[in-house]
């Protein structure tokens, strides 16, 4: 009888893999080298991710939106402030920012010259980028941080005459608070 050669030639020892024909235990090495390499590239990822969706010791500067008029010398100073500090600093200058101010809640004896905006606070005036740093690691419930009047040794007015000024907090409510002083 003649012997068929399709079944001789499918025929695969037991040591082999089907698709292959590789050795079963150099199979066995393949696959635990590309598991090895998922697992390391899943902790780097994972180490990437980590402090995205979970935090990190430092908090991480939010873009800071600033308004103030065209003509303030002291807002740009105070914007160079922070983003010298590590926040992304975009500026609108605006005729009339009164009405940015009422929107925002800030209370009338807490305004300044510049209102700005970063991660759900409104900062008004010359706040210190440590503070609002500060501000965004501890996430307080307040509606934002205020620096009322141009204190002129506040970051941005740069003065050589050092002037105590007080950061105060305020809530929806208009409750406020000191929540630094220097």
């Amino acid at each position: 009888m003649k012997k068929n050669r399709d079944s001789s030639s499918r025929k695969q020892s037991a040591r082999t893999n089907d698709r292959t024909g590789l050795p079963a235990d150099r199979r066995f090495r393949r696959r635990s080298v590309i598991l090895a390499l998922g697992g390391v590239a899943a902790a780097a990822a994972g180490a990437i991710a980590w402090p995205a969706f979970f935090g990190s010791s430092q908090a991480k500067a939010g873009e800071v939106v600033v308004y103030k008029s065209p003509s303030c010398g002291c807002c740009g100073n105070w914007s160079m402030h922070l983003r010298e500090n590590g926040f992304d600093v975009s500026v609108k200058d605006i005729d009339n920012i009164s009405p940015i101010k009422e929107q925002a809640g800030v209370p009338y004896d807490l305004e300044s010259c510049h209102t700005a905006f970063v991660d759900g606070y409104v900062v008004e005036g010359h706040v210190p980028a440590e503070t609002i740093g500060k501000m965004l690691a501890e996430r307080p419930k307040i509606k934002g941080l205020a620096v009322p009047g141009m204190p002129a040794s506040a970051p941005g007015m740069d003065s050589p005459d050092p002037e105590p000024y007080t950061v105060f907090s305020f809530d929806a409510d208009g409750k406020r608070e000191v929540y630094a002083a220097f």
